[in-house]
């Protein structure tokens, strides 16, 4: 009776233990009773300054959408000052990610005749040197046509879609988003372009609404605003249906989907966020830094998707006389002081525990690297998500046949987080434990799929076992191996770890030798 007792109050003791720390040892020490345990230990110290261009984070460049392929000579992109002009480096070396704001009739003026098909246009001219430099592309594509020109192919119009004209140029016509032909175009206009760009190779993520003004999801002229929820329900459907391996990001705006765009929270902007998040979407928030607008709604609303979805950043104020960045509420920006608003944005980037920022172009781009440099390499080293082996316990001896354990602990030194929840990432990434032969083929490889990238966040590292069988290997020298692979491409590497390149063997972080015997 007595033991009884006892193995229940041990019971209930390891019940009331948290999910990190003492309860996740113990598990995997008994886990490691599988096979031999380990008798070797490799430290790893972390890269803190390489630029790991990983999707889903980091520094994201923008393209001027009238742009053609030669803006990287005239707008000094691969030789951009740095720290007054004392020397000058390329903007792609510290950007993965490239983010063009486009329009619909950009992209396709004349039904079913797409741009990015056509490669002596100057878009596919443009694209293609963004690929060149290993970047990544993202998208948003614009259909009102308010204060930028003609952003909808007049072919919608002319097919029966009703809209209305720009009030102050009325040569530009704009559908109405509730509008049946202007819908059944757009989707076909849609599933072509997923076609060409669901693929996460080339794209990181599409900015999945585009209606409003200047696409950022607010200013919603309808033909009859009692559509506006069905609006919202048709444009996330269409998106959702038609990219289903690239992530889609949504303006986590206070009027999302309003006729206005400057006023209190309405009421119905959290639900219809919640609605596209169900969908699949993440968010991003326009206006980092503009204190007046990025309020306590935002701010919230952040913060309880914080370590759920990853957060994308985008600036609020055009530094370069656009706007009157000095009257902000903040009272910390200084007329002709730049760097001031960039500080602001990296703290508030920072509060909100981002994975992507932008430097944008003109002023934007050139204050970051001339007057902010610091906080670019900063950005580099401690936002977003930058993950590495902390230490690995492993096997150095063995016999054919024989189950071995390895240990193997890591930490993420960003503070936002690997997205491995997301749908379009789920099960996409994983840590995997290989041995390489004396001839340096990959001969064994075993998925920890207990290790779960997105739960390594500040504060909690991830502790895991994962036992080998060394079945079928021939007696001989091999060398272990670990490494963070994509699971749609034979488990080859597909995360850069931040780890000293010196110990990296195609993607692959050595660990130590094996010496299997008969």
């Amino acid at each position: 009776m007595k033991r009884h007792i006892l193995l229940y109050t041990f019971m209930l003791f390891m019940a009331a233990l948290p999910p990190y720390g003492w309860a996740s040892e113990y598990t995997q020490l008994t886990i490691a009773n599988e096979g031999k345990a380990p008798d070797q230990t490799v430290r790893f110290e972390p890269d803190t300054t390489s630029v790991l261009k990983n999707p889903l984070t980091g520094w994201v460049m923008y393209l001027g959408r009238t742009w053609d392929e030669s803006f990287w000579q005239t707008h000094r992109y691969d030789a951009m000052p740095v720290n007054g002009g004392d020397s000058t480096v390329r903007v792609s070396d510290y950007a993965g990610t490239c983010y063009i704001r486009i329009n619909w009739n950009m992209l396709e003026s004349k039904e079913g005749k797409y741009v990015w098909k056509d490669p002596h246009s100057r878009i596919y001219k443009l694209l293609a040197t963004v690929r060149e430099r290993g970047m990544r592309l993202a998208f948003r594509i614009n259909v009102d046509s308010r204060d930028q020109g003609q952003n909808t192919p007049l072919y919608v119009k002319e097919s029966g879609a009703k809209g209305f004209q720009d009030p102050n140029n009325p040569q530009v016509w704009s559908p109405y988003p509730d509008d049946a032909v202007f819908q059944q175009k757009y989707e076909k206009f849609l599933q072509a372009f997923a076609l060409a760009f669901d693929d996460p190779d080339k794209v990181d993520f599409i900015d999945a609404y585009g209606l409003g003004k200047w696409g950022e999801a607010h200013a919603v002229k309808y033909n009859n605003y009692s559509n506006k929820v069905e609006v919202f329900e048709w444009i996330t459907d269409a998106y959702a249906k038609a990219f289903k391996r690239v992530p889609l990001v949504i303006n986590y705006h206070r009027l999302v989907g309003d006729t206005i765009s400057w006023a209190a929270p309405h009421p119905d902007s959290k639900r219809l966020l919640e609605r596209a998040i169900a969908k699949g979407y993440t968010i991003r928030h326009d206006a980092f830094g503009m204190t007046g607008y990025y309020e306590e709604w935002e701010k919230n609303f952040a913060r309880t998707y914080r370590y759920r979805l990853p957060i994308i950043m985008e600036g609020g104020w055009i530094t370069g006389g656009q706007h009157r960045y000095w009257i902000d509420p903040c009272g910390k920006y200084r007329q002709g002081h730049s760097e001031d608003v960039r500080l602001g944005e990296y703290e508030e980037s920072r509060n909100a525990h981002v994975n992507m920022m932008d430097l944008r172009i003109g002023d934007e781009v050139a204050s970051w690297f001339n007057s902010s440099f610091d906080l670019v390499k900063r950005f580099e080293r401690e936002g977003g998500y930058r993950l590495y082996p902390t230490e690995v316990r492993f096997v150095n001896k063995a016999r054919q046949g024989e189950r071995v354990s390895v240990q193997h602990n890591w930490r993420n030194l960003g503070w936002g987080y690997c997205p491995t929840n997301i749908p379009q990432w789920k099960g996409k990434y994983k840590v995997c434990i290989a041995l390489m032969d004396d001839k340096h083929r990959i001969v064994k490889k075993q998925l920890a799929d207990e290790a779960d990238l997105s739960t390594w966040v500040q504060g909690h590292d991830g502790h895991y076992t994962t036992t080998v069988s060394l079945d079928a290997l021939p007696k001989g020298s091999y060398t272990w191996l670990i490494g963070l692979v994509d699971t749609t491409k034979a488990y080859q590497p597909g995360l850069a770890m931040a780890v000293d390149k010196k110990l990296l063997v195609e993607g692959w972080a050595k660990i130590g030798k094996l010496e299997i015997k008969k």
